[in-house]
């Protein structure tokens, strides 16, 4: 019995050693099979691989058009802030050029409206009435410079019938007002050979005044009386008296004019000299 049990369990562990030496060498083979020919992978792990690689390009491509809307919009702003600077640069020098060409214009005006050396002088008023001073740049021109005197035009012409007349016309200068023209000034005080004769004003030339002027436009030198309106006489109605001539303007400085009258012989002194002074 004994030899029998011990037979039997001889042989169960002979068979267990010949399964396990088996599945050993089994499990052996099938690795060197794998290793020199792999099995290809499962799918699903391959469509794993492939959404993952996707997942990572799409992310990829995502990033990059991030980047580039980023640099865009920078692109864009510094565009936007270049051309608003090249704006505004070029809104200033526009309105320098403006400011040029209207400094340029007001210049151009003023020579235009201004004096020259040699201007023509009207001096008038009716019998009663103020004289009334005129320099033209030439006959046809507006006046450049008209003021109305205090004194009466009766008493300049007996000035001037007993010998030469000075006539100084005077303002203030203020320092703190702008400076403009000695011909623009619009209050003078007079002075006549010397003596006061109150203040003079500058006038705008009204429609009288430019008839006048435009009674005696042909009239290149001399005196007369030009018909009044035929009304009762007063101090604005009546004869008007006039003298005529033409006058050398010399410019002492920026306070300071003076016109001579022309005599037609060239000899002695002139007849009748203004002064504009700023003191």
């Amino acid at each position: 019995m004994k030899t029998i049990m011990a037979k039997s369990f001889q042989d169960l562990s002979s068979k267990r050693q010949f399964h396990w030496t088996a599945k050993v060498s089994n499990e052996e083979e099938e690795q060197e099979v794998a290793l020199k020919d792999p099995s290809p992978k499962p799918s699903s792990d391959i469509n794993r691989n492939e959404q993952g690689k996707t997942e990572n390009i799409k992310s990829s491509t995502l990033n990059a058009i991030h980047e580039n809307k980023t640099e865009d919009n920078q692109l864009k702003q510094e565009s936007a802030s270049a051309s608003a600077t090249r704006r505004k640069l070029q809104t200033i020098a526009v309105a320098r050029l403006k400011s040029v060409l209207t400094s340029l214009g007001r210049n151009r005006g003023n020579l235009q409206q201004g004096l020259g050396t040699r201007v023509v002088g009207t001096l008038f008023g009716h019998r009663r009435g103020h004289v009334h001073f005129a320099f033209q740049k030439d006959s046809t021109s507006q006046p450049a410079f008209l003021v109305e005197l205090a004194t009466p035009i009766s008493g300049l012409v007996r000035e001037m019938a007993s010998g030469l007349v000075r006539i100084a016309l005077e303002c203030d200068k203020e320092e703190e007002k702008k400076a403009t023209r000695l011909t623009d000034e619009p209050i003078w005080r007079t002075y006549c050979n010397g003596k006061k004769c109150g203040f003079a004003n500058r006038r705008e030339c009204g429609p009288k005044e430019l008839q006048i002027l435009k009674a005696v436009e042909p009239i290149s030198m001399g005196a007369g009386v030009l018909p009044g309106n035929g009304g009762e006489e007063s101090a604005d109605s009546g004869e008007i008296m006039y003298m005529r001539a033409k006058f050398e303007r010399v410019i002492g400085s920026r306070d300071s004019e003076a016109f001579y009258m022309m005599n037609p012989d060239s000899n002695g002194a002139p007849e009748l000299s203004v002064y504009l002074l700023r003191v």
